[in-house]
């Protein structure tokens, strides 16, 4: 059982949450998506394995909830060493936007989204990975990942793409 802190939109801790349960109308879990760029200017994507509730098999990056009592950075460092096998710097990177979500495509998600950007010269290694969340990961250019958007290949929620990949007016 995944339980995670339940936040009002001031970002007060006002209770907890169980994962799974519906969410309260005024309540919000924090949830941390992790971009992460090589020096040729990559982005690390993934592929959520063909086993996950939602959108299995769709592109997006590592992402996770953050789980009670966690704080965010902490979660963004462990959600990439879990899915990818990744071992972050916390100077290495930076939390460059929060999002606070009611709904998205229709569906009431109640999340607030802190977005990092992360720097990282090294292999991918997903065999290191503790969880078997990700089917694939591979390092994708803009343009790769703008036809993926394009394609419904992509995680369809995830809008903080904008905010790292240039020139992607029209597609969300």
């Amino acid at each position: 059982m995944e339980i995670w802190d339940l936040y009002n939109k001031n970002f007060e801790i006002i209770g907890e949450h169980v994962r799974g349960t519906e969410m309260p109308e005024d309540g919000y879990h924090l949830v941390v998506h992790i971009w992460i760029k090589n020096p040729k200017g990559m982005y690390l994507m993934t592929q959520r394995s063909e086993k996950k509730k939602t959108y299995p098999l769709a592109w997006e990056c590592v992402g996770g909830s953050v789980l009670k009592g966690e704080q965010s950075l902490a979660a963004a460092l462990r959600e990439v060493q879990e899915e990818v096998g990744i071992v972050l710097q916390p100077e290495d990177g930076s939390r460059v936007l929060t999002q606070i979500r009611d709904f998205a495509e229709d569906k009431r998600v109640n999340d607030i989204n802190d977005i990092y950007l992360f720097s990282y010269d090294g292999e991918i290694r997903l065999s290191e990975a503790s969880t078997d969340e990700v089917a694939q990961a591979k390092w994708m250019t803009r343009e790769e990942i703008i036809q993926l958007y394009q394609r419904g290949e992509m995680v369809r929620i995830i809008k903080d793409l904008s905010y790292f990949v240039e020139d992607t007016e029209g597609i969300f």
